[in-house]
């Protein structure tokens, strides 16, 4: 990937924060839209959709430093664990999933129900997993655990700072960008990897011609 893809690359995942986080504000701050519409103060909701794609970009931001970390921690592990590598991140994953349930359970010392972070948990693996298989079907079938432990273990990861405000509005507007952010990066760094291989192909075949 050349220095001009990976600019338009990091826009376009900006881009994306963006639209997520805005998306996502319709319906976790609802609140916050409605008593600007009654009366109608056109300033108001326009600072209030200019601060969620503001903060939309600033979650995906930390999506692509988590990705880019997530490709030296998948080279390193490679390197280091060898064959065992894939075991270690599917033993990350399961450690992340029980964490993801049981500290945010313990921390509202049993005032929410424990059934609502499990589906949570859930909906994040489950979600993780279908990611992950399409990127295996366009790619290879060992890039399924590679794929599920990067929407998994350092989509948590980046998530930390989420999980530690007040509520759950900006939880979930950080999660679903993350996510959405994620998601992006993922399916498309090999696509744009393959074009560049078949540019390459091309020009060689020219070339002997």
């Amino acid at each position: 990937m050349n220095s001009r893809k990976l600019v338009n690359f990091f826009f376009k995942t900006l881009f994306l924060g963006g639209i997520a986080g805005l998306i996502t504000s319709f319906f976790v701050k609802t609140g916050e839209y409605s008593k600007n519409l009654n009366p109608v103060d056109f300033m108001e909701l326009l600072g209030l959709v200019l601060f969620f794609i503001g903060l939309g970009m600033v979650f995906a931001v930390v999506s692509q430093t988590g990705f880019f970390a997530y490709l030296y921690i998948n080279r390193f592990g490679l390197g280091f664990f060898r064959s065992y590598w894939p075991l270690v991140q599917v033993l990350l994953i399961a450690f992340v999933v029980f964490d993801l349930i049981y500290f945010p359970y313990q921390a509202t010392k049993g005032e929410v129900s424990v059934f609502w972070y499990i589906l949570m948990a859930a909906a994040i693996l489950g979600y993780g997993w279908i990611i992950a298989k399409i990127k295996a079907k366009e790619t290879e079938k060992h890039a399924f655990v590679p794929a599920l432990f990067l929407m998994v273990v350092i989509t948590a990861i980046e998530w930390v700072p989420g999980l530690r405000t007040e509520g759950t509005d900006y939880a979930w507007l950080m999660i679903i960008t993350l996510l959405t952010c994620n998601t992006y990066q993922l399916l498309a760094l090999h696509r744009i990897n393959n074009k560049d291989s078949g540019k390459d192909a091309n020009k060689a075949n020219t070339k002997k011609a």
